[in-house]
C-alpha cells in the first residue's frame, strides 16, 4: 500500500581495516569501548549495554570467543524490534573485520538510512583504526616544520579567497571558507594546496583515504590541538599526516 512504512530487513553490514599486526585477544575484547568513547553527550557505555541516561538503547549478552575474535548475542534494547542478531569482530588475514548480523532496528528503512547507519559506519571505523593503532605507520610522518608551514600556507589561502568574495562579514565568511575548504581537500585528494606544495598528505591511520566525517572531527579538534601543542586533532580522527614524493597535483599514492 502507498504510504506504508516497513520495517526494515534483518542488518547485515561489514567493516575492513588493513592490520599487518594481529591485536591481542583482550584489545580485540574492547571493541564497545573504543567504539563508545566517540560519543558525546549522555549516552554511555556499561557491560554489555548502551544507554542513555536510565534508557537501554542495545543490549548484547557477554562476549563468547570465536576462531578469530570475539561474537557478542544481540539481546534486545531500544534501538532493536526484536532481540536477535550478532556483532563479530576478528582478525583474518592481515584486516580487521567487523560484521553486524541478523540486528533488526527499530526504525524504519528510511530513518535507519539516514541517521544510525551512517552514525554506526563511522564510529564502527574509527574504532577498528584504534584497534589496528599507529603501527606500523602508514607512511613516513611529516615534519612539525613543514605541517605548520602547510597550515599556514593554507589559511593565507583561506584568507585570500574571502577577501575576493568581499562579504559585508568577513569573520563569518572566513570560517565557511575554511571549513569548506579543508573538508574538500581532505576527503577528495588528501592534499591541500599547502599540503602539496610541502609534499605530504592526510591520510587515515591504515593508509587509506580520509572520510569527511573524519576530516570534519579534525578540524573541530584543532584547536584544542594548537592550545596543547599535542597532535590531538589526528588522534580524534585516527589520522596521520605523511611525507609524500613529488606529485602532480592530485595524484594518490
Amino acid at each position: 500500500m502507498m504510504g506504508v512504512i516497513r520495517p526494515p530487513l534483518p542488518v547485515h553490514l561489514e567493516t575492513r581495516v588493513p592490520a599487518p599486526a594481529r591485536p591481542e585477544p583482550a584489545r580485540l575484547r574492547e571493541l564497545f569501548r573504543l567504539l563508545l568513547r566517540r560519543i558525546p553527550g549522555p549516552i554511555r557505555w556499561e557491560p554489555w549495554r548502551l544507554r542513555l541516561g536510565p534508557l537501554t538503547l542495545l543490549r548484547f549478552g557477554e562476549p563468547a570467543p570465536i576462531d578469530d575474535g570475539w561474537c557478542w548475542p544481540i539481546e534486545g534494547g531500544l534501538l532493536a524490534r526484536r532481540p536477535g542478531g550478532r556483532i563479530e569482530v576478528g582478525w583474518r588475514d592481515g584486516t580487521l573485520v567487523c560484521t553486524v548480523d541478523g540486528y533488526r532496528p527499530r526504525l524504519p528503512r528510511p530513518l535507519y538510512a539516514l541517521g544510525q547507519r551512517p552514525v554506526h559506519d563511522l564510529l564502527t571505523r574509527l574504532a577498528l583504526l584504534d584497534l589496528r593503532g599507529r603501527t606500523p605507520p602508514p607512511g613516513p610522518p611529516a615534519e612539525p616544520a613543514l605541517r605548520l608551514l602547510a597550515a599556514g600556507l593554507d589559511l593565507g589561502l583561506c584568507a585570500g579567497l574571502t577577501w575576493l568574495l568581499r562579504p559585508r562579514r568577513r569573520p563569518p565568511a572566513f570560517a565557511v571558507v575554511v571549513l569548506l575548504y579543508h573538508l574538500g581537500f581532505w576527503s577528495r585528494i588528501g592534499q591541500t594546496p599547502g599540503g602539496w606544495l610541502t609534499r605530504q598528505r592526510l591520510v587515515a591511520v591504515d593508509g587509506g583515504r580520509v572520510s569527511v566525517a573524519q576530516a570534519l572531527i579534525r578540524l573541530a579538534a584543532l584547536p584544542l590541538a594548537a592550545r596543547r601543542l599535542r597532535a590531538l586533532h589526528d588522534e580524534a580522527a585516527a589520522t596521520e599526516v605523511v611525507r609524500v614524493a613529488a606529485s602532480r597535483w592530485g595524484r594518490r599514492p
